[in-house]
């Protein structure tokens, strides 16, 4: 039977089989559908990964009949270069079939959503953030009824708004039936944003090459086959494309064909005769649709009669329809638009236009539009050939309008047109820095630093300077990860902003108060020490509650948990981007930003705040025992690191060794050091080398080495001193008591409890006082010691930290034991249960020693002969988390092989005999 080829150089169907090759990816998305319908809460994401052509569309429509088969309500969109630099356009695309359900929402989301989608007024700075939890709540609305798939297709031209927003939907989803599947080209960086599960779509086998080739011409000869099977190398548009151009004696064999076929990035020019062969009026509507993305496509007709002898004649309308779909580049669809055959027929029309003849059409594009539609104006700037400061002002009014409804990128984006447009030199630097801001806070750090760069070269307006430093900064920490300019540039700028009469910005000093609370300490350093103190009485109760929850905890936090508890309470939503980082670091600091803290962030999609709500979550994942999540931290960093925020990708790292150290995988945080310490030890960061320095001590203690644990602890909080440079100094602060004790140290352990006491350490958080309860115990005089237990035990809310309960019930069993008490065992037991739940397996052996020695067998677990190695645990823990043995192998430097044969291994250590049992094997396990 003949293969139809379906949009976007799908590959067609053969009997029941399906797509033709497609078997793997066609079973991941099956699966993930059937998923999201057999368990509740299994929602999922899935990016596929190609080059083009190579069949990514035809998979999301054969997603979409599998889905609508099964029940599910389809939603999509369709990114296109002509609207990437749309605000929110791809997300408007994807819930206009919930239009209707809009006016239901709570007011600010409405208001919110209809700003974004240019329906409103722009909000107020803070209302931008409102669009994702509106966009949920529909969603959410519509998932009453039926489970949910959304398709994006072409992610790598889907505006930033709308990627940062699917970001936003991906994380507060998973655990819903939803299943979002997008397809981006491998030079996309926009699927990065989020930790969709990579699916790498590659060329087909040479079998599934012949049945699709022979399928569609089954009269080629064998000699042209073969040509075309070697010069389309398993690409299915380029199949189904070179034979459409050969003569029929080429097709028959009977002369020879061409020497070399045109592949890869010059794949649409297969297209440029087909289009050179269609009158000029075809020609004209094709690039009008081509450069007005999806509303242009609606409007063939109107096209058409705007020409001369064309003018309300639908014979001709109809007559160039026709050549137009007779030609296979573009066809009407059920709706009336005009879709094209695949993006790089669009690609195609837009590049075999003169640049004047692309100008007129924008021009056309932009009379056609509403004086106030925001894509009038990008077509006007696209059209202009010229310097016109009143295109430029509009551009930049418009691109604040769009900053303040939460569209930074593309802000960016009109701010930087309207600088290529400015007559004056300083008007061009004004709207240069303003995009670099803008590019910054919109999460495009590489665009950001290219500004700043291109600024450089020339004077930068006073009236500008500190949005200019502030960039600057921004740009060194979160991209450079450089410090030195935050020492600098922002005590300056909180200087100019405290001013009287000074521009606000928009909130600045809120942001640069973080900065460079930031900078200090990582680094330690003084100046910015000084500076924060000096601005303490200028800024917002948030940003001086922070501040004494990292400079000094041991002797300024004192009442930080309450006081923030409050704090986060009395706000309403809206909070700025500054202030949301305050609370967030405040939080992390006094490990309290739980699901409730976090939750108050989820309505801010943008990268550079879900990616500080990500790292709060990594942590206290770790502190209340969610380990199973280890694998998150790998995944966050290389998004991060495809951003350009390769700040966020170290700290990711650094979450990942410390679940690897709280297992006690030695290799794994040698590996993670290897990393991590040459970028930390040249940029200063004091407080990750401090870091490490901890993990490697609790590694030592894990695997009973005492002496070098409480040797390098002591480097780092000598016995009964918490010192002033040490903003974490709880975390280590048990284990320092711990391996006291365990070396005999019973002075130098009840020292520092007396230190922390003295301290009022356990008014800090619910968090420190449990650790100070638990060290009070183990380091108890063995008269005091069974009350001291008790009362650690009894710390409310002790429970939840898992990790430091189950060591506390290793020292306590121990202890019992010891003394010969018959209540060692239970305690023993829970321990035991606890450390193997974590995957903790050094810290599970010490309970089953203390446990046999009180007379009790171990058992090793049913289904289980042994346990997982650390590398193991490690791949299964990725492998779990949805990435390939491919991504696997890059993130941890191995083979697919090699990852493969731990795999092997692992599967009947955890009783399981496919990969998608092991996210449930290794939470049981």
């Amino acid at each position: 039977m003949h293969v139809p080829c379906g949009v976007g150089g799908a590959v067609g169907a053969t009997g029941g089989r399906g797509l033709v090759g497609r078997g793997h990816e066609t079973g991941l998305l099956r699966a993930a559908l059937d998923e999201a319908l057999k368990t509740p809460g299994a929602g999922s994401a899935l990016l596929l990964r190609g080059e083009a052509g190579i069949g990514k569309t035809a998979l999301l429509n054969w997603t979409a009949r599998q889905a609508a088969e099964r029940g599910f309500t389809v939603l999509r969109a369709v990114g296109s270069e002509a609207e990437a630099k749309v605000a929110f356009g791809a997300l408007r695309e994807v819930l206009g079939p919930l239009a209707d359900e809009a006016g239901a929402l709570p007011g600010p989301q409405r208001e919110a959503l209809g700003s974004a989608f240019g329906l409103r007024e722009p909000l107020s700075r803070g209302g931008g953030f409102l669009v994702g939890a509106a966009a949920l709540t529909l969603l959410a609305g519509a998932l009453r009824e039926r489970p949910l798939l959304i398709l994006v297709d072409d992610l790598q031209w889907v505006d930033s708004s709308s990627v940062e927003v699917f970001a936003f939907l991906h994380r507060r989803t998973a655990g819903l039936p939803v299943v979002i599947v997008s397809a981006q080209r491998p030079d996309g960086a926009a699927g990065e944003g989020w930790p969709a599960r990579p699916v790498d779509v590659g060329a087909l086998a040479r079998e599934h090459a012949v049945e699709l080739l022979h399928g569609r011409y089954p009269a080629l000869s064998d000699s042209a086959a073969e040509r075309i099977l070697q010069q389309a190398a398993g690409n299915p548009l380029a199949l189904l494309e070179l034979p459409a151009h050969l003569s029929p004696d080429q097709a028959r064999g009977i002369v020879p064909l061409p020497e070399q076929f045109m592949l890869g990035p010059r794949l649409e020019r297969l297209f440029a005769a087909r289009l050179a062969s269609l009158p000029a009026a075809a020609r004209r509507v094709l690039l009008l649709v081509a450069l007005g993305g999806s509303t242009a496509a609606w409007d063939v007709a109107k096209w058409l009669r705007g020409q001369g002898d064309a003018r309300g004649d639908d014979t001709r309308v109809e007559d160039v329809v026709q050549r137009i779909e007779s030609s296979g580049l573009a066809h009407l669809d059920s709706l009336g638009r005009l879709v094209f055959r695949h993006p790089l027929v669009r690609g195609a029309v837009v590049a075999g236009a003169p640049e004047e003849r692309q100008r007129a059409a924008h021009r056309e594009l932009a009379a056609a539009l509403p004086a106030d539609d925001p894509r009038r104006l990008m077509h006007e700037a696209a059209a202009a050939s010229s310097p016109d400061e009143d295109l430029a002002a509009r551009l930049t009014e418009a691109g604040q309008r769009l900053a303040r409804r939460g569209g930074d990128a593309e802000a960016a984006s009109l701010l930087d047109r309207a600088a290529a447009l400015s007559p004056a030199p300083l008007d061009r630097a004004r709207r240069l820095t303003w995009a670099a801001v803008m590019g910054a806070r919109g999460g495009r750090l590489p665009y950001t630093a290219k500004l700043l760069d291109e600024l450089r070269r020339g004077p930068v307006p006073v009236d500008v300077a500190p949005l200019f430093a502030y960039a600057t900064v921004y740009v060194d920490q979160s991209h450079r990860i450089d410090f030195e300019s935050s020492f600098t540039l922002l005590p300056g700028i909180l200087d100019a902003l405290a001013q009287p009469g000074a521009d606000s910005f928009g909130g600045l000093a809120e942001e640069a108060y973080f900065k460079l609370l930031m900078a200090s300490a990582c680094t330690g350093d003084g100046r910015g020490w000084a500076a924060l103190a000096e601005h303490r009485g200028r800024v917002s109760p948030t940003a001086r509650l922070c501040l004494r929850a990292w400079q000094d905890p041991a002797r300024t936090a004192h009442g930080v948990g309450g006081e923030l508890r409050a704090l986060t309470e009395d706000a309403g939503p809206g909070r700025a981007a500054g202030s949301a980082w305050l609370v967030l670091w405040t939080a992390t600091s006094v490990d309290m930003a739980d699901a409730g803290m976090r939750r108050r962030f989820t309505e801010q999609h943008a990268y550079a705040t879900q990616g500080t709500v990500a790292k709060a979550q990594a942590h206290q994942d770790y502190v209340e025992g969610r380990w199973e999540r280890a694998g998150t931290c790998v995944r966050e960093a290389a998004a991060a690191e495809a951003l350009g925020y390769h700040y966020n990708a170290l700290m990711f790292r650094l979450h990942h060794a410390t679940f690897l150290a709280g297992r006690g995988d030695e290799a794994g945080l040698a590996d993670c050091d290897r990393m991590l310490r040459p970028v930390v030890q040249r940029a200063g960061m004091k407080l990750l080398t401090d870091h490490l320095a901890y993990l490697h001590g609790l590694v030592a203690l894990a695997h009973g080495r005492a002496e070098e644990a409480y040797g390098r602890l002591a480097e780092l909080t000598p016995p009964g001193v918490l010192p002033p440079g040490l903003p974490r100094f709880h975390l280590p602060f048990f284990d320092f008591v711990d391996a006291a004790v365990r070396t005999g140290r019973h002075a130098e352990a009840r020292a520092h409890v007396a230190a922390a006491r003295a301290a009022r350490m356990a008014e800090i958080s619910a968090h420190h006082a449990f650790l100070l309860a638990a060290a009070s115990a183990v380091a108890a005089p063995d008269e005091e010691a069974e009350e001291s237990f008790r009362r650690a035990v009894a710390v409310p809310g002790a429970e939840r930290w898992v990790f430091g309960a189950a060591r506390l019930r290793l020292a306590h069993g121990r202890w019992l034991r010891r003394h010969q008490r018959a209540a060692a065992r239970p305690v023993l037991s829970e321990a035991h249960r606890a450390f193997r739940m974590l995957g903790a397996v050094p810290w599970a052996e010490q309970a089953g020693r203390e446990l046999r020695a009180a007379g009790q067998a171990v058992a090793a677990g049913p289904g289980r002969r042994e346990p997982l190695t650390a590398q193991e645990l490690r791949i299964a823990d990725l492998a779990a988390d949805g990435l390939s043995n491919k991504d696997i192998g890059r993130l941890l430097q191995l083979s697919p092989r090699t990852v493969a044969d731990h795999l092997y291994k692992a599967f009947p250590k955890l009783g399981i005999t496919s990969r998608a049992a092991l996210a449930r094997a290794l939470r049981e396990e």
